[in-house]
């Protein structure tokens, strides 16, 4: 599967996000794209979220480019989780594109949570591979 990670980049997310799913990463034969893990500024074209399995969201934080991506996302009909912090209120928008929404506390509970969304899809695949061959 070929899971997108979205998420703010006002929030520490090589430390809180990248780190602990590149480590899960290596328990699972799934494949994690991170939108800023190799340069911060991410500019991905609209075809590219065409090709997308899960998408999932970290939402603690609100995004302006993070809410483009789940746009575009939600009318490929890709899956689409959000994920937060405990005690962060998240915006009530996003409900009129999912009504799956997880809430972490721990590194553990991040990566626990993200297993059990992949285990909710783990025989589905929304994927037209084209972008990826």
């Amino acid at each position: 599967m070929k899971i997108y990670i979205g998420h703010s980049k006002d929030v520490n997310y090589e430390e809180e996000l990248y780190k602990p799913i590149r480590e899960l990463e290596k328990s699972t034969n799934h494949m994690f794209l991170l939108p800023h893990e190799k340069n911060s500024n991410s500019n991905n074209e609209r075809a590219f979220y065409n090709n997308l399995d899960l998408f999932i969201a970290e939402v603690s934080m609100p995004s302006t480019g993070l809410g483009i991506e789940l746009g575009w996302v939600y009318d490929n009909s890709t899956p689409i989780y959000c994920i937060y912090k405990k005690g962060k209120k998240v915006n009530g928008s996003l409900k009129s594109i999912t009504d799956k929404f997880y809430e972490y506390e721990t590194t553990e509970e991040l990566k626990n949570t993200i297993k059990l969304i992949i285990k909710e899809n783990q025989n589905v695949s929304h994927s037209k591979n084209a972008y990826w061959s």
